[in-house]
């Protein structure tokens, strides 16, 4: 691990917040990831991420690749705790903030998706303007 005079009290003090999200060691992991992902000057790799903390030579980065793919912690409820921590930080208590969240890489479909419904595109031309054409599948909440 880094030792802590190397990390910024500052940095410490977010990644302490965000420790909930995260089991013991793969805290510990995030933290050197994260600490290296900032401190390297190259590309935001696994790799790089351990070379920018110093850590090429002290761990193995399948430690590292590992974290990424079978580890225990939710990406999900990293977003949302660090969301928070940046509202909490940025806005007064009392401020009303609105958010637009854009949904398209969610892999979500099927009948049980709310708004979602199979339609006739009258606007077609070619075979679909005999109305035979395919339908498509579209959700209500769809920006296109």
């Amino acid at each position: 691990m880094l030792p802590d005079s190397t990390v910024p009290a500052s940095l410490l003090a977010v990644l302490a917040f965000l420790q909930g999200c995260f089991t013991t060691p793969t805290f510990t992991t995030f933290t050197a990831l994260v600490t290296g992902l900032i401190a390297q000057t190259g590309r935001g790799t696994v790799t790089g991420m351990l070379t920018g903390a110093g850590l090429t030579r002290t761990w193995s980065h399948d430690r590292a690749h590992t974290f990424f793919s079978c580890a225990s912690w939710n990406p999900d409820l990293l977003g949302i705790s660090l969301s928070h921590l940046i509202a909490r930080q940025l806005l007064p208590s009392n401020a009303l903030l609105t958010l637009a969240v854009d949904d398209t890489l969610f892999k979500r479909r099927g009948k049980k998706v709310f708004g979602a419904a199979w339609q006739h595109d009258g606007a077609a031309t070619g075979p679909a303007a005999s109305g035979a054409g395919p339908a498509s599948w579209c959700s209500a909440w769809s920006s296109a």
